[in-house]
């Protein structure tokens, strides 16, 4: 089977979200099934930068114009974007349409994701999607019938170990600091925290992000309050092992991967009861309704007051990470391929 992958946001050392998704998927393909043939297609901003990045002998780099990088059996998208339907069979893989339901991103961007979105749909033999939830908005959103949909979850990458030494008194949300993440109304709700706790921001700034600071600022908790900026990988594990909450309160998730990245390291975790996050977590995890300050500060009370309740829920979570696997992801989204060759 010869394969077509767009692989444009695979590259770079500090990834995040489609990112690692991209990566994780390429790179499990190839060990997973070196009998086929695989091109990793490139945009043309991001195709010179491609050959700093070694590919295995099965592999071949392509630029990918207008939506074409040369034959193959079928052409996968794993970003929700084809420019062109040139090839036989075409999947796409949709990870949210968060753009689509608020007032999360700029117009001009929200009507380029819309059209973009709207294609990639009409485009797609199958869609995949990351969640029971993306699907969902697909189907309504785009129109799109389910029996054409397949959900794939992601995967995490555990530690080699879950530390037992001490945490200390911080909760820590890890994600770009934009309005969808309702990182306001968590620095809101963690002013009503007793006094000891830190709340530490980590993640570069986004949509929104300049109401998000002028809050910070005004808050009477500021100096208990740090931001971070975009964290390098080691820095994080660090912060993740430090850590004696994880706080994700985010408005619309077709995934969420800081929470399962969370429970894998055995942060308790408090979420939103909305969007993909509730089908992420389970019962592993303390869910509040992101929209309303009190239920986030009364979730927060009760895990920083509570050490019983936090091992409990530190418990719950490693278990139910160990049920998500990129190596699942893989084998399920060769499955994919093989139905549409098939």
């Amino acid at each position: 089977m010869k394969i077509a992958l767009d692989a444009t946001y695979s590259l770079g050392r500090n990834l995040s979200g489609v990112g690692v998704y991209s990566r994780e998927i390429l790179q499990g393909l190839a060990r997973a099934h070196p009998e086929a043939r695989y091109s990793f297609c490139y945009r043309p901003h991001r195709f010179v930068r491609s050959f700093s990045d070694p590919l295995p002998s099965h592999c071949r780099r392509r630029l990918l114009w207008n939506g074409w990088a040369g034959p193959a059996d079928l052409f996968h998208s794993l970003n929700q974007r084809i420019d062109s339907k040139h090839y036989k069979r075409t999947v796409s893989t949709f990870h949210d349409l968060f753009v689509l339901t608020g007032d999360y991103s700029s117009p001009e961007f929200r009507t380029r994701f819309a059209d973009q979105a709207r294609a990639a749909a009409e485009r797609s033999d199958l869609i995949v999607t990351v969640s029971n939830f993306t699907a969902g908005q697909v189907e309504t959103f785009l129109k799109v019938d389910r029996a054409r949909i397949r959900v794939i979850q992601h995967g995490v990458r555990p530690p080699a170990s879950v530390t037992t030494s001490p945490r200390e008194p911080i909760i820590l949300f890890v994600g770009a600091l934009q309005r969808r993440k309702n990182i306001a109304r968590l620095v809101e709700a963690f002013e009503q925290v007793a006094p000891q706790w830190k709340l530490v921001l980590a993640g570069s700034s986004g949509f929104g992000s300049e109401e998000i600071l002028e809050r910070i600022k005004r808050s009477p908790r500021r100096q208990d309050i740090q931001r971070l900026g975009y964290v390098p990988e080691a820095r994080l594990e660090d912060l993740y092992r430090r850590a004696s909450v994880f706080a994700f309160p985010s408005l619309d998730e077709g995934f969420g991967m800081p929470v399962l990245d969370a429970m894998s390291r055995g942060v308790p975790v408090l979420t939103s009861n909305s969007s993909a996050l509730p089908e992420v977590t389970g019962d592993a995890a303390l869910l509040v309704d992101p929209t309303d300050v009190a239920s986030i500060a009364d979730g927060l009370s009760k895990l920083t007051g509570s050490e019983s309740l936090r091992q409990e829920m530190s418990r719950n979570g490693l278990r139910r990470s160990q049920s998500f696997s990129w190596e699942k992801a893989v084998s399920e989204t060769w499955s994919v391929y093989e139905e549409l060759v098939a």
